[in-house]
C-alpha cells in the first residue's frame, strides 16, 4: 500500500479538534487581558506602590503557595471531584513541620514531615471517596474540619516560630534574582502541565472525570486513580505548607485560610470544568495570577477582606454559569 492509498484523516474529527483549540486559545487570551487590565487598575490607583520591586515580589510569593495548591486542585476537579480541605491541610502540614523544628530536627525532617502529612491526608480523602463511596464534597468537608482542629490541638492555637538552621537560607534565598519559592512553583506547574497533558496519568484523569463508567470499561482502575489524584492534591498542600512557613517563618493553625476558595476560583475561571473531563493547567496559572493581583490591588487600596471574598465568590458563580451555558450549547449540537 503506497501513500496515496492510505485513508484520509476524518475531517470532522480534525475540525472539532481545531475548534476546541480555538476556544482554548480564546479563553487563555481573554484571561491574559483580564490580568493586564487588573495590573493597569493597580498602577492607576497606586502608582507609587504597585510596580515596586517589593510589591511584585510579594505578589509572586503569595501566588506561589496558592498556585501549588491550585495545581493539585486542577487534577481533582478534572477527575470530577472537589477538595474543600486544601487550606486545612496546609495548616496541619505547616504546624506539624514547625513542631519538629521546635524540637531541633533538621530541615530535611521538617520538609519530609510536611510532604507526608499532606499526601497522607489527601490519600485518606481519596480512599473515602473511591472506596468508601463518600461524596467528595462531604469527605473533604469532614477533612477540612478535622485537619484544622488537629492543627489547633497540636499548636495550642499558638504561632510556632521556625528558627531551624539552614531553613531560611534555603527557602528565603533568591536564584537569578527570583525568589526560590517562585522557582518551586514554576517547577510544580511545569510538572503538573506535563503530567496532565503528556502522560497516561493525565489522560486517565480526564477520562475518569468525563465518564467514570466508560473509563472503567476501557480498563482504567477508577477507584485507585481517584485515590491517587486526591493524594497528589494533598502532596501539593504539603509543598505549599513549606512555602507558607518559609514566607512567614512560622507555623499556625490559621495558615491556609480560604485557600480552598482561591484554588477553586483559579481553577474554574481558568477553564477546568467543575463537572470534570477537561482541565487547563495554563488557565489555572492565569487564574492564580488574576486572583492574587486582585487581592493585592484591594489591599493596596485599603479595601476590607470581606469585599475581596465577595468579589471572588461572584467571579466563581459567573464562571460556573458560563460553563453551564457552554455545556448546554454543546449538548444541543
Amino acid at each position: 500500500m503506497n501513500e496515496h492509498t492510505l485513508p484520509a484523516p476524518t475531517t470532522t474529527a480534525a475540525s472539532k479538534l481545531g475548534q476546541w483549540w480555538s476556544r482554548a486559545d480564546i479563553r487563555l487570551t481573554a484571561l491574559f487581558f483580564v490580568l493586564v487590565a487588573l495590573c493597569a487598575v493597580g498602577y492607576a490607583t497606586r502608582p507609587d506602590a504597585f510596580l515596586t520591586e517589593g510589591n511584585i515580589s510579594t505578589v509572586l510569593r503569595l501566588a506561589a503557595a496558592i498556585g501549588v495548591v491550585s495545581v493539585g486542585m486542577t487534577f481533582v476537579i478534572s477527575a470530577g471531584g472537589i477538595d474543600l480541605s486544601v487550606g486545612s491541610l496546609v495548616a496541619l502540614s505547616s504546624v506539624w513541620m514547625t513542631t519538629w523544628a521546635t524540637q531541633s530536627y533538621g530541615v530535611g525532617v521538617m520538609v519530609l514531615c510536611a510532604l507526608l502529612v499532606g499526601a497522607g491526608c489527601g490519600l485518606v480523602n481519596g480512599l473515602l471517596v473511591a472506596y468508601g463511596g463518600v461524596v467528595p464534597f462531604i469527605a473533604t468537608l469532614a477533612m477540612m474540619a478535622s485537619a484544622r482542629g488537629l492543627a489547633e490541638r497540636i499548636s495550642g492555637r499558638q504561632t510556632q516560630v521556625v528558627d531551624a538552621p539552614g531553613f531560611g537560607a534555603v527557602f528565603k534565598a533568591h536564584l537569578l534574582g527570583v525568589p526560590v519559592l517562585v522557582w518551586i512553583f514554576a517547577i510544580v506547574f511545569v510538572a503538573g502541565w506535563v503530567l496532565l497533558n503528556r502522560t497516561t496519568f493525565g489522560r486517565r484523569t480526564l477520562a475518569v472525570g468525563g465518564n467514570p463508567e466508560a473509563a472503567r470499561l476501557a480498563g482504567i482502575n477508577v477507584r485507585r486513580h481517584t485515590a491517587l489524584v486526591f493524594a497528589l492534591a494533598g502532596l501539593c498542600c504539603g509543598i505549599a505548607a513549606i512555602m507558607v512557613v518559609a514566607r512567614t517563618t512560622s507555623g499556625a493553625s490559621t495558615n491556609g485560610l480560604f485557600y480552598e476558595l482561591d484554588a477553586i476560583a483559579a481553577v474554574v475561571i481558568g477553564g477546568t470544568l467543575l463537572s470534570g473531563g477537561r482541565g487547563s493547567m495554563g488557565g489555572t496559572l492565569l487564574g492564580v495570577l488574576i486572583f492574587t493581583t486582585l487581592s493585592n490591588v484591594f489591599t493596596l487600596n485599603n479595601l476590607e477582606t470581606d469585599i475581596q471574598n465577595i468579589a471572588k465568590g461572584v467571579i466563581i458563580v459567573l464562571a460556573v454559569l458560563v460553563q453551564a451555558r457552554s455545556r448546554r450549547r454543546a449538548d444541543a449540537r
